[in-house]
């Protein structure tokens, strides 16, 4: 039997990060099934599913805890298989606007109302052509309940987007 494995870290970036945190998997015989890894402001922080034999599982945690010494955070859980998803609608979202504080609670509040589940989010500020205006970019791959139509995704985004002067599309994934 295995056991799953959801690690998160953050450490101030430096060389050899990811190849310490490998060594400790690979020597425990767990596999790296799947992260999200990222440099932001200085720092590299991550989270990677892990996959190890149930007798190796304990040991590679307090291995991995054993990094903490050299400045990385970290967060081991194990995990349980996901349940079967309901019947869901997969859906990718995009947003362009003037930066301003709020906007990631106001998109993600109107998408709580419609009971999606964000997969994936990723954002950033980028300076617009010729203005120079400081503009905010998010990508999000969102779970939206059967029931929920693409349009009354956009019909709530389209009024969001009216209020926060920003564009923004929804559009229904290939993975769907």
């Amino acid at each position: 039997m295995t056991s799953s494995l959801v690690l998160t870290f953050v450490s101030h970036d430096k060389p050899g990060l990811v190849s310490a945190i490998s060594e400790k998997i690979a020597t425990a015989g767990g596999s790296w099934l799947e992260s999200r890894l990222a440099r932001l402001a200085g720092e590299f922080a991550g989270i990677v599913l892990i996959s190890v034999p149930d007798a190796n599982a304990s040991g590679l945690t307090a291995a991995l805890h054993s990094l903490e010494e050299t400045g990385l955070r970290i967060t081991v859980a194990r995990t349980t298989p996901a349940e079967p998803a309901l019947s869901y609608r997969t859906l990718e979202l995009e947003l362009l606007g003037q930066d301003r504080p709020g906007i990631v609670r106001d998109v993600t509040h109107a998408l709580n109302q419609l009971g999606a589940n964000i997969e994936e989010f990723s954002s950033s500020i980028e300076s617009a052509p010729f203005t120079g205006e400081t503009m905010f970019r998010a990508a999000a791959r969102l779970r939206v309940p059967g029931g929920v139509t693409t349009e009354e995704v956009r019909k709530i985004l389209e009024r969001l987007a009216e209020e926060m002067m920003v564009d923004l599309a929804a559009s229904e994934s290939e993975d769907a």
